[in-house]
């Protein structure tokens, strides 16, 4: 039996262009299940979408996260596919990233964005991705070329297994933070990257969601590796605490010196000690769902099950 391919396509306001996104991803995969998630839009996305053949459902908490987790939750497939409503990813490719997710028992390929007109990806974006995208990279390390990616394509024990906390653009970070820390095979293929047709407008706010896709990253760092992360403060602190307490001593047993030199000490028992705790703790959540992840078995298309 082949494996059961299912095309997600999460969507806002995307009446210009879901029913080429629609037909294209039944073009190249005609075998394919083609879900679209309308996201309380305000045009006739979804009508558009079901004329095209799509299969319709809507979700009413807004946000891209919140559309990819309810997706990964409802829909039962071996392989997902992943892209936007916007018809600026070539789908031609998608054939290609099945393949690489099949014959290289990949989780994860990410559709890497080249870009074939100028006005397909805009400064900011461009910038604001190469900035977190080297952030991620140091801090999880993580040697990934586009972070932010909307086209991917993903394994089912991945998909099944990914717990999908975020409620909008930061949902990519989550993805690529999960990938790495839970040290699962991804690979990524170069694909077209074209401008969004006339009407279609990013729903993606430069500033605005850059900065929040910055504190995920943050908060991931805390809560993915806070044997580093919660070092640094108590570092800080155990510093703050032996220059106070050699200072006191210069200064023939200066009084003033010793509480500060006190509360740094207890600062630095307090994040040393939260850190080493933290770390345990997120070394049993990986165990769990590691055992988790082990319990779908990786479906191949040469298999006869």
């Amino acid at each position: 039996m082949s494996a059961q391919v299912a095309v997600l396509i999460p969507c806002y306001n995307e009446a210009e262009a879901i029913a080429a996104v629609v037909q294209k991803a039944k073009q190249v995969l005609p075998a394919a299940k083609i879900y679209v998630y309308d996201n309380n839009s305000t045009d006739n996305t979804a009508q558009i979408a079901a004329d095209a053949g799509a299969i319709v459902r809507f979700v009413r908490q807004q946000g891209k996260g919140s559309v990819v987790r309810r997706m990964f939750a409802d829909i039962d497939a071996d392989i997902y596919v992943m892209t936007d409503g916007d018809m600026t990813y070539d789908l031609d490719t998608l054939p290609h990233l099945i393949d690489t997710l099949l014959l290289e028992q990949n989780d994860m390929v990410i559709g890497t964005r080249k870009e074939q007109q100028r006005e397909a990806y805009r400064f900011g974006h461009r910038f604001g991705n190469v900035l977190l995208t080297f952030l991620v990279r140091i801090l999880f390390g993580i040697k990934q070329t586009d972070m932010l990616s909307g086209l991917r394509v993903f394994s089912k024990r991945f998909v099944k297994t990914f717990p999908a906390c975020s409620n909008g653009f930061e949902i990519e970070t989550e993805l690529n933070v999960f990938t790495a820390m839970n040290k699962l095979p991804y690979a990524e293929v170069e694909t077209n990257y074209f401008a969004r047709p006339e009407g279609s407008f990013s729903k993606l706010s430069t500033i605005k969601d850059g900065f929040k896709i910055l504190f995920m990253i943050l908060r991931l760092f805390y809560k993915e590796r806070p044997a580093i992360a919660y070092s640094l403060p108590a570092l800080f602190f155990a510093f703050a605490a032996l220059i106070l307490s050699v200072l006191g001593l210069d200064l023939c047993g200066a009084i003033w010196t010793f509480p500060p030199a006190f509360l740094s000490f207890i600062g630095f028992l307090l994040f040393g000690m939260y850190g080493v705790y933290a770390n345990k703790q997120t070394e049993n959540k990986r165990e769990i769902s590691r055992l988790l992840y082990l319990s779908y078995p990786f479906k191949n298309n040469d298999d006869n099950s």
